[in-house]
């Protein structure tokens, strides 16, 4: 990922409305670009960002839609 610039996935919406990340040093920042450039913006450290991207790939985080 290139430092200092926002991305979003190629699966997003073409309307834009996506989770945005960038990395700067030290850290990894998220934010919901459907709420402006003035959206809040989370931040994590990389450890925790590798272990989001490392639960995902897992499927830790699928959704289970008739497990009600």
């Amino acid at each position: 990922m290139e430092s200092n610039k926002w991305h979003k996935s190629t699966y997003s919406n073409p309307n834009g409305n996506c989770v945005e990340v960038m990395e700067v040093p030290g850290a990894v920042m998220v934010r919901d670009s459907k709420l402006g450039k003035g959206a809040p913006i989370q931040t994590y450290t990389p450890g925790e960002w590798q272990a989001f991207l490392d639960g995902a790939q897992a499927g830790e985080f699928n959704l289970r839609l008739n497990a009600c």
